[in-house]
């Protein structure tokens, strides 16, 4: 079920060729653009013109994108995707703390900067830091784990899917092979509730998958991959509500194999990715009545071949792990295609999107790779006061400088108006 990832000796010797070579392309054209910057600088001051800052913004930025654009068509590896923000673990299995046995699905906890991430062979929940603050700290350190292998209480067996519930302090897991539901709390990972087992009836599964939080209803929803049925709890009591489904078929509203939900909350709805049909099902959140699908058997932009997680980004944008055909693919909120991230030789398995600081997380073989902002799709981090604190510290620092700069230039300059927001926006992609 996972590709192989090691890269033979010769793969490694072409791409460092074509390294050189777009390297040296890239410095060849930054000379010839600086060749062209105009050199007269303010009488009044030593610092070189705005119009020279920003020039070199921008012809950088030009380079930039040249090179990863190029390397990337070549290569196809995630390795060298200068998107990648960072990557956790290693190509090859392992059972060591940092470590995954074939990492399923995570859960970003944006109040904490954590990335929660379920591993269905190593039986455990592993937490890592996915904040920047500091200058030495990109990110990705080990920070916690809990569960182990079997059927007791606090114990997993082959886990799927997790969320997380900031009303109730809590992280859910769905325990697949135990069916049942098992909840954590996010403050100190210590054991509160454990429902559930398998059968078809109220409060049974057959090898629940994916779990999501209706917060405006207060309900648990989870994909019942076995029953073919969607399972709505309530999130006060966890107790029963009611099911959709449970005859698999490909009609609207039926299923075959549903692995993975979440829900729109800004639209009242929930997305489900209908696996065995090869199609993401958009239901309401009020009472689950269908409301449209999108997407069919293929490998063309917008098809799906075996689609498993998918998480709501900025806009209602949909991004769906698309197993088989070893990519990401976004939609709009109408199931329109966007775009597509192609993951060279790995199989993206689940998804997680954090809005406060507009990462994109995603599992793929042994592997988790974090997408930074906006280097992919745009405006999943949106420079706001009340997110403005999450943005990283080279950014913030970025910003400060060019403000600095921006207030002893002359006032009538064109620097002197960028505001920070464009400043933003230019730093975020050198």
């Amino acid at each position: 079920m996972r590709g192989d990832t090691r890269d033979t000796r010769d793969r490694d010797k072409s791409t460092e060729k074509h390294r050189r070579v777009v390297g040296y392309f890239g410095r060849s054209l930054v000379g010839w653009f600086v060749c062209l910057l105009p050199t007269h600088t303010p009488h009044h001051t030593h610092l070189p013109s705005c119009n020279t800052i920003f020039s070199l913004a921008c012809v950088g930025l030009l380079c930039r994108g040249l090179e990863s654009l190029l390397l990337n068509q070549m290569e196809g590896n995630l390795d060298d995707d200068t998107r990648i923000k960072l990557s956790i673990g290693t190509k090859e299995q392992g059972d060591a703390d940092g470590q995954f046995s074939e990492p399923l699905d995570l859960a970003f906890d944006h109040h904490r900067g954590l990335l929660f991430v379920v591993e269905y062979s190593n039986h455990r929940v592993q937490a890592f830091s996915c904040d920047d603050d500091d200058d030495d700290d990109d990110g990705g350190s080990f920070v916690s784990k809990f569960g182990e292998e079997g059927d007791q209480p606090g114990q997993l067996q082959y886990p799927w899917g997790i969320t997380i519930d900031h009303d109730h302090d809590r992280i859910l897991v769905a325990d697949c092979d135990n069916n049942r539901v098992q909840s954590w709390s996010l403050s100190d990972q210590s054991l509160l509730s454990c429902i559930g087992h398998r059968g078809s009836d109220d409060l049974e599964f057959n090898d629940p998958q994916g779990i999501a939080v209706d917060k405006h209803h207060h309900r648990i929803i989870i994909t019942d991959a076995g029953n073919h049925r969607l399972v709505f709890l309530s999130s006060i009591d966890l107790s029963f509500l009611f099911s959709i489904g449970s005859k698999q078929g490909s009609q609207p509203g039926e299923f075959s194999l549903p692995s993975s939900v979440a829900i729109d909350d800004d639209r009242h709805r929930i997305i489900v990715t209908d696996t065995n049909n090869n199609r993401v099902q958009v239901l309401s959140s009020i009472d689950g009545s269908f409301l449209f699908e999108f997407g069919s058997k293929g490998n063309q932009p917008g098809q799906l071949n075996y689609p498993q997680g998918l998480c709501i980004a900025n806009h209602g944008r949909i991004i769906v792990a698309d197993f088989f055909n070893n990519r990401l693919e976004s939609f709009t909120h109408e199931g329109h295609h966007i775009s597509s991230f192609d993951c060279g030789t790995e199989k993206p398995y689940g998804i997680a999107f954090d809005e406060h600081r507009g990462l994109i997380a995603f599992t793929a073989g042994h592997r988790v790779h974090v997408i930074g902002a906006d280097q992919w799709l745009a405006d999943t981090f949106t420079w706001r006061p009340d997110l403005h604190r999450y943005a990283t510290s080279w950014t913030k620092q970025a910003v400060s400088t060019m403000t600095m700069i921006r207030s002893v230039v002359d006032e009538c300059s064109a620097m002197s108006m960028i505001p920070n927001e464009l400043l933003f926006e230019i730093f975020s992609w050198l």
